[in-house]
């Protein structure tokens, strides 16, 4: 067997996948996949079955699924942080001056 020289060609990420797509509310959507994914990172340590987060978090069956699926942009941030409330997180907002190159929105989780 010969192995080619083939060049890869690759584009970095600008960090923010949804920016990268192109799509026109990136960091929105970006918020939203990481408050979705705190959220089910929590319900996994929990090892809750999927009627049990319903009855928790006052949701249907369906958008248990949706949720644990990581189809976090079928969710709010308001939602995801009612959720995050019912699990008994504290959510701390914290403004401070944007610097070129940093998202303008970032969520941050507590190891």
């Amino acid at each position: 067997m010969s192995q080619e020289n083939t060049s890869i060609e690759f584009i970095e990420s600008s960090g923010n996948v949804f920016a990268d797509m192109g799509l026109e509310d990136a960091e929105e959507l970006l918020t939203r996949a990481k408050l979705g994914y705190a959220v089910r990172k929590i319900l996994e340590s929990r090892n809750l079955k999927q009627q049990e987060i319903a009855s928790l978090l006052n949701i249907k069956q369906p958008e248990v699924s949706n949720l644990m699926q990581g189809k976090y942009h079928l969710f709010s941030e308001s939602r995801l942080f009612s959720f995050l409330n019912k699990l008994e997180q504290k959510i701390l907002i914290q403004i401070t001056q944007h610097n070129v190159g940093e998202p303008l929105i970032d969520v941050a989780m507590e190891k």
